[in-house]
C-alpha cells in the first residue's frame, strides 16, 4: 500500500501525535521507510507510524485585515 506513495511528497504522523511534513517518501520496505527533506533523511520504523496524508492541493492562506 505505501508502494503507492513513493516518490510523492507526503506527512507523517507518528504514534505519539508529532509528525514530519514537506519531505518525500523515497523507499519503502516491510520495516522501514526512508523519509527524506530538503535538510535530513530519515529512516523511520513502520511501528511507530500512525498515519501518512498526500497532500493534493496547496491550501490558501487566511487574509488578514480589516474590511469596510
Amino acid at each position: 500500500m505505501l508502494k503507492v506513495l513513493q516518490g510523492k511528497e507526503v506527512t507523517i504522523y507518528f504514534v505519539d501525535g508529532s509528525n514530519a511534513t514537506k519531505g518525500v517518501l523515497e523507499t519503502v520496505s516491510e520495516n522501514f521507510v526512508k523519509y527524506r527533506t530538503d535538510f535530513e533523511e530519515f529512516y523511520i520504523p513502520i511501528s511507530s507510524i500512525c498515519s501518512i496524508s498526500l497532500d493534493t492541493k496547496t491550501r490558501e492562506r487566511a487574509k488578514v485585515g480589516f474590511t469596510q
